[in-house]
């Protein structure tokens, strides 16, 4: 079983939500980031989500498409990620996964990209313009290195093809909150409820809402139905502010 699966069912055998933060990579500068990381993972994390810096970030809205371009200029690369991480291996409780986009990975070599996962202790992979016709030879790449490629899945996403996604799925599934980018909103879309029910009855992996979550007061309506939540632009916000990632942290334990 993956380690990220691990992390976010212990959470919910305790009664909670698991808890999975976003940062980009070198966010807010290039120390301060482990420091973030740490705090996160101390603060009860189940999986730690790392953006890999893209210039063309297709899904991320203002909010996180900032932050990662400003890493992208201060040189963040993967070689800088991977370097990091490996020098901190074994120190996070939480599960590690990388986020963000095929070219990167692709231009990096994904057999090298897959092994360099493995060493640097990388349990899971998101890429968000990886529709499920392209991903086999992704997969093919990771799974020998215990890599999971997690699924993406939305309001559009019809039953039937979750069933393509969640066969042979591991990890966890990211479900989609809305028809759009990235970024904290007030309110979520009504529909999210019963295609909760339909991620569920299709996935045997835990299911983790994202995308529009800002404050654990939203996950309330969505009881039952999910296990985990994703949060990135409300985080980055608090940080932006000058305020500590523990602190925002702390209304969702």
């Amino acid at each position: 079983m993956n380690s990220m699966q691990i992390k976010i069912e212990e959470a919910t055998k305790q009664g909670k939500v698991g808890l999975i933060p976003f940062l980009p990579a070198g966010f807010p500068n290039r120390e301060q980031f482990w420091k973030e990381l740490e705090e996160l993972d101390n603060a009860g994390a189940a999986v730690i989500e790392i953006g890999m810096p893209f210039s063309d970030p297709v899904a991320d809205g203002p909010v996180v498409e900032k932050a990662s371009l400003k890493c992208l200029d201060d040189g963040i690369d993967l070689a800088w990620i991977f370097d990091g991480l490996r020098k901190r291996k074994g120190q996070f409780k939480a599960a590690l996964l990388l986020m963000g986009y095929l070219n990167p990975v692709y231009q990096y070599g994904l057999d090298t990209f897959a092994a360099d996962c493995e060493e640097a202790g990388v349990s899971g992979l998101i890429v968000a313009d990886l529709p499920y016709e392209e991903s086999g030879f992704v997969k093919d790449a990771l799974a020998p290195h215990g890599v999971s490629l997690v699924p993406l899945v939305g309001l559009n996403t019809s039953k039937e093809r979750m069933k393509m996604y969640a066969d042979g799925a591991s990890g966890f599934c990211y479900f989609v909150s809305v028809l759009g980018t990235t970024g904290q909103r007030e309110s979520l879309p009504a529909r999210i409820k019963e295609k909760l029910v339909e991620a569920g009855e299709v996935f045997d992996i835990p299911i983790a809402l994202g995308f529009g979550i800002k404050h654990p007061d939203q996950l309330t309506q969505f009881a039952g139905l999910m296990d985990a939540a994703v949060f990135g632009s409300a985080l980055i916000l608090h940080i932006q502010s000058g305020k500590s990632s523990a602190e925002f942290m702390e209304p969702w334990k």
